[in-house]
C-alpha cells in the first residue's frame, strides 16, 4: 500500500484508475519531482507553492485552483510564517484574478483517512461553484469529502 496516496478516497472514475496506478508506483505525485509525470495542467512555482489548475476539477466547478506545498510535508504545523504569507498573497491575487465573488478555500493536511485527500502532500483548494452549469443544483453545490 503506497504511504502517498489514499485510494479509499479517490473519487470513482478516471481518478480512482491514476490513483491506483500511481499507488503501485509508491511516490508522491505532488512532490515537484514527479509532479509533471501525473499532472498536465500549466504549474506556476513560487518559493513556497506551486499554483495549477485541479487536473480533475470538483463538479459544477467554475475555477478549481490547486495550492501544493513545494516541499513534501503532510502537517500544516511545518509551514513557515513566510509560507503562510506567500499563501494568502496567491489566494488574494488569484480570487482577484479569476473575479472569485463567492467560494471556498480549504486545505488537506495530515493523515488522508481524517482528511478526505487521496494525496498526503498537503496542498489546498480554491474552489468556485458554477451556476450556469446544467449539473449545478442550488441545494448540493460542490460535493467534495473533507474528513
Amino acid at each position: 500500500m503506497s504511504t502517498f496516496v489514499s485510494q479509499q478516497n479517490a473519487r470513482p472514475g478516471v481518478y480512482d484508475k491514476v490513483i491506483a496506478d500511481i499507488a503501485k508506483k509508491n511516490l508522491c505525485p505532488f512532490c515537484p519531482e514527479h509532479l509533471a509525470e501525473f499532472h498536465k495542467n500549466p504549474i506556476e512555482e513560487r518559493e513556497f507553492w506551486i499554483v495549477t489548475d485541479n487536473q480533475y476539477p470538483y463538479r459544477p466547478s467554475k475555477h478549481n485552483k490547486l495550492f501544493i506545498y513545494r516541499t513534501h510535508i503532510q502537517h500544516f504545523s511545518e509551514i513557515s510564517a513566510e509560507a503562510w504569507k506567500e499563501l494568502g498573497e496567491i489566494v488574494q491575487e488569484q480570487t482577484e484574478k479569476l473575479h472569485i465573488i463567492g467560494g471556498s478555500f480549504f486545505m488537506r493536511f495530515g493523515d488522508a483517512r481524517f482528511t478526505g485527500a487521496s494525496v498526503s502532500h498537503l496542498h489546498c483548494q480554491l474552489l468556485q461553484s458554477n451556476p450556469d452549469d446544467p449539473a449545478y443544483d442550488s441545494k448540493t453545490g460542490i460535493f467534495t469529502r473533507l474528513g
